[in-house]
């Protein structure tokens, strides 16, 4: 094995793999309602699906996820199978595990991390009252 495989590697067995759950407050004091279009428009809009943080951006689509409109962004998070979002679930959610994970190898956003938690408890809450979608208060 070379010495460039052998560094390859190494660090793929540094990454961390997220959990499959967390444990999470729901009680907590959201920054926001906790509705979809808050959601979409206070967090996920700037902070995950702009061309400035272009991971699932209109032309990002990390994860096949894509955050330019709300219902893209909805239907990425809720498409089946993937467990991105699982109404009444958020401790169980890939979006709420990862926006939690602060300083770990699987922290969304990486390098910018929802450091307030009163925004990521929006997204708890939101996940806990169904996860129901655009226009829905």
């Amino acid at each position: 094995m070379s010495r460039g495989a052998v560094v390859l590697v190494a660090l793929a067995a540094c990454t961390e793999p997220p959990p499959a759950c967390i444990d999470v407050d729901t009680m907590c004091q959201s920054l926001y309602q906790p509705t979809f279009d808050n959601v979409y428009a206070n967090t996920l809009q700037m902070k995950c699906g702009s061309t400035r943080s272009s991971c699932h951006s209109a032309t990002g689509h990390m994860g096949g996820m894509d955050f330019s409109t709300k219902d893209t962004a909805f239907a990425a998070l809720l498409a089946p199978g993937h467990d991105r979002v699982v109404p009444g679930d958020p401790g169980c959610s890939k979006i709420i595990v990862r926006t939690n994970g602060i300083g770990k190898d699987y922290q969304m956003p990486p390098g910018d991390p929802l450091t307030d938690e009163h925004e990521r408890c929006a997204l708890i809450q939101w996940v806990a009252n169904g996860a129901t979608g655009p226009g829905v208060q």
